[in-house]
């Protein structure tokens, strides 16, 4: 008997899902952060074990602040992918439901199974001082979200839904990741793979560049840059085994410009080179990437901009 199924990893921004859905398929190809919004696009993964294909759908951190139209595209991401699969994957911090989780939560369908993963579980740990501590902590704040929805701030039509699992988890942990691809296993129908055993994903080398130098400008930024920056790949062609890439860095406003050049350019070499490094991994083979950074000012709420790059 083979098991093929979708799986949607949601949650507020900044839980841990990119790392978790790259921990699961075993391979780096959706990028992290600690800035808000790193995810933009749904990222599909795959892990295949002998017996079942599990096919991972990351989504957006579902935005509850600022509504431009970046914001309510990336929303609609996490609404649609959640109409289309056999289980959900909520990603909460162990230990922590807030208000936001809350928002969350009532997105949720009814009659979907959804598997509650409460990750970095390494951080919860590091709180306590003594083992039993730790476990009664983690017991009572388990026992706290079996709760009905209705009770945890769903929807009153919510209050006879409830986790079909709590995982507690870190993402960091190869035992506590195989942990929870056994428990989905159980969750995906009887059906032949969607996908060959060699594939990882289902996004092009085009749009794993560009999602690589976006990860390198929130990396080598921090907390200066905000949010409204973007890549645009220019150029994308093979010369022989080589790689040529041009790509563009969209920023809002002359100041965010200069923050990724940096001076005398030295922070856009930086990002620019660690870029190129991890495409070479990526892709096994050179690359030859030309970047370029340019100010077009309201990006985020231009919807011609955002369909051009995939995101409307």
């Amino acid at each position: 008997m083979f098991r093929c199924g979708t799986i949607a990893i949601v949650g507020r921004p900044n839980m841990g899902k990119s790392t978790l859905l790259n921990a699961l398929v075993g391979q780096k190809i959706s990028i992290t952060s600690r800035k808000a919004q790193t995810t933009r696009h749904r990222i599909l993964g795959i892990q295949n074990r002998e017996e079942a294909q599990f096919i991972f759908i990351d989504t957006p951190g579902f935005q509850t602040r600022l509504m431009n139209t970046l914001n309510k595209a990336l929303n609609r991401t996490v609404t649609t992918a959640l109409q289309d699969v056999n289980v959900a994957c909520y990603v909460v911090e162990a230990g922590y439901f807030g208000e936001d989780d809350k928002k969350v939560l009532r997105l949720l369908p009814n009659d979907l199974p959804v598997v509650l993963v409460l990750n970095k579980l390494d951080l919860f740990n590091s709180r306590f001082q003594t083992p039993s501590e730790r476990d009664q902590a983690l017991l009572n704040f388990m026992k706290e979200m079996s709760q009905p929805w209705s009770d945890l701030g769903g929807h009153e039509d919510q209050n006879k839904c409830e986790f079909s699992e709590i995982v507690p988890m870190s993402a960091k942990s190869l035992g506590d990741v195989q942990r929870l691809l056994d428990v989905l296993e159980g969750y995906l129908p009887e059906g032949e793979a969607v996908y060959d055993g060699d594939t990882v994903t289902d996004r092009s080398e085009r749009f794993l560049a560009a999602e690589i130098l976006r990860e390198k400008v929130f990396r080598f930024t921090g907390e200066e840059l905000p949010y409204t920056s973007s890549v645009v790949i220019d150029q994308f062609k093979m010369d022989g085994k080589m790689r040529r890439i041009a790509a563009t860095i969209l920023v809002d406003r002359d100041s965010h410009k200069a923050m990724i050049i940096g001076a005398k350019g030295e922070r856009l070499k930086k990002i620019s080179t660690d870029a190129r490094i991890d495409m070479e991994k990526l892709f096994d083979g050179k690359v030859f990437l030309e970047t370029w950074v340019k100010v077009k000012r309201g990006w985020a709420d231009d919807r011609a901009e955002l369909r051009a790059q995939g995101l409307e």
